[in-house]
């Protein structure tokens, strides 16, 4: 006998469609523990990585099983992780440069809206990027994080919200164990090294598609959101450009996207490598950053008048930028190799000057329609920490928008050649200019400046203490 049909499947198929929760099926972030728990259950989640910037931008956290991460445990940090240099070492307490004397905790607070897969990992994994909050409850005002949402206070206490995209360069280099020998690019899948000279090539890129692919696929599996990637102008110099966006959440991007280029290149037996300047004939490596400021109520350009024309804030910003960022460029190019890129005859500015679609300034006004006006910020490098360089770039412009500061006359010639910087040229001059500036105490925050100072001065003894390759050349026999 034939069995009776009971329903229509498609329309069973829709209603469960229906029930089931829409944060379920979110690549990134949900709005509350309940919803975690739930989304956490619903892929098999067995670990999960709780994890945050320190000061150089590197993942410092705690990996714990999931079921531990949902039932309100505690978790923390010692404090003296964010004094911690770049090479793994605590500098000596000096000026005003001071350790907690207890070493106390600092507690790791998720931020739910950031909750994602790790997707190269082979179990089931999920990761969190936590705010830092001290025992009481109050967020650590020197902590990367933290220093860009004091600074998105002060444009919401005016009314505004800055919208920012950054585009992030990075070299592929063969793998590389011995550090007194420069790196190499890696073989493409011609079985040849790639060469310079590949701006905007398709081949370039196409050299290393297997790769591209897993950075897709990663960045899809954790919702972050790619806009283009393209071959820059060194050996396997490659760029990726972000969606414009919140800068808080930009700034969670390029520190997963970090990670997830660096996981893609090893899964492929190469290396990522953000270093601002790591072969010494070839292009460094940028993070520009495009920034422009929008009405918080309507949405609409505040670089721009009704008419279309660029309004006085517009000239503001980029005169808060021409005056100060030299003094914060610390917080944009952070390390003695840094400086390396920032170099006449480079591809990149040594000036603090502005114009239109004039790339050998350090200030472009890209070419858009006044909807879309921008500022861009050419000096900070790749190894910038994200949070940092956006705190100190949007800091500049808000100083120069409250303050009224009128810029300099915009560039319509070639600005970025002969011999003169217009820049701090090395990490100990930057670190003082960024002391020496009154109000970066109000924006940044003190604890932070002294924080930060007291550690770039640590990692240059650090960096004094190794010979190289050129005094061994030159002074061995010479002097």
């Amino acid at each position: 006998m034939a069995s009776r049909k009971t329903g229509n499947p498609a329309a069973v198929k829709t209603a469960a469609r229906k029930t089931r929760p829409a944060f379920l099926d979110a690549k990134r972030g949900v709005g509350n523990w309940a919803e975690a728990t739930e989304w956490l259950r619903d892929r098999g989640i067995e670990d999960i990585e709780c994890i945050t910037p320190d000061l150089s931008g590197v993942p410092r956290g705690k990996m714990m099983p999931s079921s531990k991460f949902t039932s309100n445990t505690s978790l923390a940090l010692p404090s003296a992780v964010f004094r911690q240099t770049i090479s793994g070492e605590y500098p000596e307490e000096t000026g005003d440069f001071r350790y907690d004397p207890l070493d106390g905790d600092l507690k790791l607070v998720p931020d739910l809206s950031t909750l994602s897969a790790v997707p190269w990992e082979s179990d089931p994994t999920a990761q969190v990027i936590c705010d830092i909050h001290n025992t009481k409850g109050e967020p650590v005002v020197y902590t990367p994080r933290n220093v860009l949402k004091r600074v998105m206070q002060l444009y919401t206490d005016n009314g505004w919200r800055p919208v920012v995209a950054p585009e992030i360069e990075f070299y592929l280099v063969a793998q590389h164990e011995d550090p007194d020998y420069p790196l190499k690019p890696p073989r493409g899948r011609s079985g040849r090294t790639i060469t310079g000279g590949q701006s905007y090539s398709i081949a370039g890129v196409n050299e290393f598609d297997e790769l591209v692919d897993d950075i897709y696929d990663f960045s899809e599996k954790q919702g972050l959101e790619i806009d283009t990637l393209i071959h820059e102008e060194g050996p396997a110099q490659l760029e990726i450009n972000l969606r414009h966006g919140d800068p808080v959440e930009l700034a969670d991007q390029v520190f997963m996207f970090k990670r997830t280029l660096r996981e893609a290149a090893l899964k492929h037996g190469i290396y990522a490598t953000f270093m601002a300047k790591p072969m010494q004939d070839a292009a460094g490596s940028a993070m520009h950053i495009h920034q422009s400021v929008v009405d918080a109520r309507t949405g609409k350009n505040v670089f721009s008048n009704p008419d279309g024309t660029p309004s006085e804030a517009f000239f503001h910003f980029i005169g808060g930028m021409q005056q100060l960022i030299p003094k914060a460029l610390v917080m944009m190019a952070p390390y003695v190799n840094s400086y390396r890129r920032l170099a006449p005859g480079m591809a990149c500015p040594v000036n603090n000057a502005w114009g239109y679609d004039n790339r050998t300034t350090a200030f472009r006004i890209p070419n858009s329609d006044s909807a879309a006006r921008r500022v861009e910020n050419r000096l900070p490098s790749s190894d910038a920490n994200p949070y940092l360089a956006l705190a100190a770039s949007l800091g500049c412009g808000w100083l120069g928008m409250t303050n009224k500061i009128a810029p300099g006359e915009p560039s319509y010639k070639t600005v970025n050649e002969g011999t003169t910087i217009d820049l701090p040229r090395g990490l100990l001059e930057a670190v003082s200019l960024l002391e020496s500036e009154p109000d970066f105490a109000r924006i940044f925050g003190q604890e932070f400046i002294h924080t930060y100072a007291g550690v770039k001065r640590g990692e240059f003894e650090t960096f004094m203490r190794v010979i190289s390759p050129w005094e061994r050349e030159f002074l061995l026999l010479n002097v």
